[in-house]
């Protein structure tokens, strides 16, 4: 092999990676991520006042007045996102949250077979209608130190009573016949 064919070779590999040079550099520019203005994620936790005191919560209306507005198909779709952890139906499987047919009226911590955690097994008394919400609004303020990791930023829109209806509806299914609940769906 003379020295013009050596040239040849290390001019096509030598042209080679110039080319894909040219490419990545092109590719980088067309491409290029944009910057976020504030770096970081937008996470779903309440701001605190400088202060150190917690900001004023909302005025919660009465469950009732949540019910009677409440909206069935949005309550449909913001359940869904309830239906990763847990289960609507009766004799439903327990997931990574237990079923929740019939939690109205039931006792706190009393799903067979699933695991709760100690400050679940620690409140006692049986959900009603209210503690479900309050507990859907904000796990974490209603029983300190739940395993339920609900998005509080999502529970402070009117999701809070679509989801509070969907689940009632079909976890409490003789409350809704109830004659003290009324309200029209």
């Amino acid at each position: 092999m003379d020295s013009f064919e050596v040239n040849k070779i290390l001019g096509a590999v030598l042209g080679t990676c110039l080319c894909l040079l040219a490419i990545n550099i092109a590719a980088g520019a067309i491409f290029a991520p944009e910057k976020p203005a504030k770096p970081g994620y937008e996470l779903g936790v309440p701001e605190q006042p400088p202060s150190g005191k917690p900001a004023e919560q909302e005025k919660q209306q009465p469950i009732e007045q949540l019910l009677a507005n409440a909206d069935m198909k949005r309550g449909e779709n913001s359940a869904k996102k309830c239906q990763a952890c847990h289960t609507f139906n009766k004799g439903g499987r327990n997931l990574v949250g237990p079923n929740l047919w019939g939690v109205v009226g039931r006792q706190r911590a009393s799903e067979p077979g699933f695991n709760y955690s100690g400050a679940m097994k620690a409140k006692g008394g049986n959900w009603t209608i209210e503690d479900l919400n309050q507990f859907i609004t904000n796990p974490r303020g209603f029983i300190p130190g739940t395993n339920n990791w609900i998005n509080q930023a999502n529970n402070q829109t009117t999701g809070r009573n679509t989801t509070t209806l969907y689940r009632v509806k079909f976890t409490a299914p003789d409350i809704m016949a109830s004659p003290t609940m009324q309200f029209t769906i």
